[in-house]
C-alpha cells in the first residue's frame, strides 16, 4: 500500500479483483486506513457482472453502499475521460484476462493507459495469472489494418502473457508511454493452469465459467462470427458448438476425427439454446474435449471446425455482418481472426497445415520481442 499513500485512487476491477479469501478490492481499498478511494472503472460485463452478453452496454451510476462513483467503460465511451479521472492521481487496474487476443479486458487496461498518459496520472497494474498458462503461443499475428476493440495491437491470438506483461508490452512496444508500475505475482510459474494456483476461480464474464472454457476460447471465439452456435444459453459455452443443419452429430464428430488434431476429442450431441442464436431450437453438433493441454492448438482446432461447420452447411454457413464490438465496416470474423487472410484461405480450400504455416513468421517475430517483457 506504500505506492498508494497520500494519492487519490482511482480502482478498475471487475468480480475477479479479489484477494485468496474472496475480498473485493473496492472493498479493501475503500476500507484501508492509509488509502483514499475516489472513483471506480469497469469493464464489459460490469463490475459486478451485471450483464450477460456481449454488446450490451452498461451505464455508470452511484454505489449506493459506498457512495462511489462507478464509470462505465463499456458504453458511451471506452476510455476514461477527463472528467471520470478528475479526483483520481493513481489509477490500479486489477483485471483477470483469459490468456486470448479478443478479451475486452486487455484493451480497457491499454485505454486507461492512454487516458492517464495524456494527462500525467500514474497507473499500477496488479498481475494475475494468465489461466491457460504463460508459455503456448498460436495464431495468426493482429494486422494493424484490421485493429478493433477485440485486437487494438499486435499480438497472435494466444499471446502466452499475464495482464501485467501485456501492460508493459502495450506501454513500450506500443507507444503509451504512461507512468507504469506492475506489481508482479508470487510463486506463479508459466506453465500452471488457474487451477494449479490454489485460488477459487472467479468467472471474468458471465459465459467463462471455468477454466475448460478458457482453455478452448482462444479458438472458439472465432463463432461469435458466424451463425454457428457458440453455446451461449447453455451451460458449457464456447465447449460445445452446433447449427441446426447438424442432422448427424456422430457423422461430424467422425468428420473431425478425420483431422487428426493433437490434444483433443469431439463427442457427438444435440442442445437446445435457451437465448442468443438459434434459441430455443434442437440443434446438432459437438463437445470439444481437451485431452491434453499440452498439445492442444485452440486456435487451428476451432478453424478445422470452421471448415467442418461449413462443409456441412453449404450455403446455411453464414459469415456476420458488422457491427460487431463498435467495429461497423470489417467483417467479425476477420477482426477476431486479426486480418481477412484466414477467412481467406478457408474459402479458398487452404489445407490447416498451409494456414498454420502461414502465422510461423509472424509468430517467430512475437517470440523475440515478447521475451523482452517476460516476468517470470
Amino acid at each position: 500500500m506504500e505506492l498508494l499513500k497520500g494519492a487519490r485512487i482511482g480502482l478498475v476491477g471487475h468480480q475477479p479483483s479479489v484477494n485468496s479469501t474472496l475480498d473485493h478490492a473496492v472493498n479493501l481499498l475503500n476500507n484501508h486506513p492509509s488509502v483514499r478511494l475516489t472513483t471506480v472503472f469497469g469493464p464489459q460485463h460490469g463490475i459486478w457482472g451485471e450483464t450477460q452478453d456481449n454488446m450490451i452496454e452498461w451505464r455508470s451510476y452511484r454505489d449506493p453502499r459506498t457512495g462511489l462513483p462507478f464509470f462505465s467503460l463499456y458504453g458511451e465511451t471506452r476510455k476514461p475521460t477527463p472528467e471520470m479521472l478528475e479526483e483520481v492521481d493513481t489509477i490500479v487496474i486489477d483485471l483477470q484476462d483469459v490468456g486470448a487476443r479478443y478479451y475486452t479486458y486487455i484493451y480497457t487496461m491499454a485505454l486507461t493507459m492512454e487516458a492517464c498518459a495524456e494527462l500525467g496520472k500514474k497507473v499500477i497494474v496488479l498481475d494475475r495469472p494468465n489461466p491457460i498458462d504463460g508459455i503456448h503461443i498460436e495464431g495468426p499475428m493482429l494486422d494493424p489494418a484490421f485493429k478493433s476493440f477485440v485486437g487494438l495491437y499486435p499480438l497472435p491470438a494466444r499471446p502466452g502473457m499475464t495482464i501485467g506483461e501485456l501492460a508493459l508490452y502495450f506501454n513500450q512496444e506500443c507507444g503509451i508511454s504512461c507512468d507504469l508500475a506492475v506489481i508482479p505475482m508470487e510463486n506463479w510459474d508459466r506453465e500452471m493452469y488457474f487451477e494449479d494456483t490454489g485460488f477459487p476461480w472467479v468467472i471474468p464474464s458471465p459465459n467463462m465459467p471455468a477454466i475448460t472454457t478458457a482453455a478452448v476460447y482462444p479458438g472458439m471465439c472465432l463463432f461469435e462470427a458466424t451463425n454457428v452456435s457458440e453455446a451461449r444459453g447453455t451451460t458449457l459455452p464456447f465447449e460445445l458448438t452446433g447449427a441446426p443443419w447438424v442432422k448427424d452429430p456422430h457423422q461430424f464428430a467422425e468428420r473431425m476425427g478425420e483431422f487428426s488434431l493433437p490434444g483433443v476429442t469431439f463427442r457427438p450431441l444435440y442442445f437446445t439454446p435457451t437465448f442468443h442464436k438459434w434459441k430455443d431450437q434442437l440443434i446438432g453438433g459437438v463437445q470439444t474435449h481437451v485431452t491434453d493441454r499440452k498439445l492442444f492448438k485452440p486456435f487451428l482446432t476451432s478453424l478445422a471446425l470452421v471448415v467442418a461447420y461449413r462443409e456441412s452447411g453449404g450455403l446455411d454457413f453464414k459469415w456476420k455482418d458488422p457491427p460487431y464490438e463498435y467495429e461497423y465496416d470489417l467483417l467479425p470474423f476477420d477482426i477476431l481472426a486479426g486480418s481477412d487472410r484466414t477467412r481467406l484461405q478457408v474459402e479458398s480450400g487452404a489445407s490447416l497445415a498451409e494456414i498454420e504455416n502461414s502465422w510461423k513468421p509472424g509468430l517467430k517475430e512475437f517470440r523475440k520481442i515478447r521475451q523482452g517483457y517476460l516476468l517470470y
